[in-house]
């Protein structure tokens, strides 16, 4: 495998992600990520004749072996009130997420 995400490249990704790590869980997650990327690696090496059609699931999806699509409706749950107890923080009936700081790209 040639391509490695690298300490600067990963350090790169979690400020473009706004993510806060510590050195701990960085490095377990740039071993993982390393890890797939050289998973996809193995799969890309596998070698596939060109006639093969591409697929986008193992099992063809059609009528005679798939279920018809359900009419979509809308059903108020219950107990709402159970669920937004559970949120730190709600205002009129949603539960309030804190504000995402954005930088601006220039």
């Amino acid at each position: 495998m040639s391509d490695e995400i690298t300490s600067d490249i990963f350090w790169h990704l979690v400020e473009l992600a706004a993510l806060e790590l510590t050195t701990e869980e960085a490095e377990y997650l740039r071993k993982e990520m390393n890890n797939q990327l050289r998973s996809i690696h193995e799969l890309a090496a596998i070698p596939i004749e060109s006639e093969v059609p591409i697929a986008s699931h193992g099992i063809p999806y059609n009528e005679s072996n798939s279920a018809s699509n359900r009419q979509d409706v809308w059903r108020p749950y219950k107990e709402a009130g159970k669920i937004l107890s559970q949120a730190p923080e709600t205002e009129e009936g949603y539960i309030v997420v804190p504000e995402i700081p954005h930088k601006d790209l220039d």
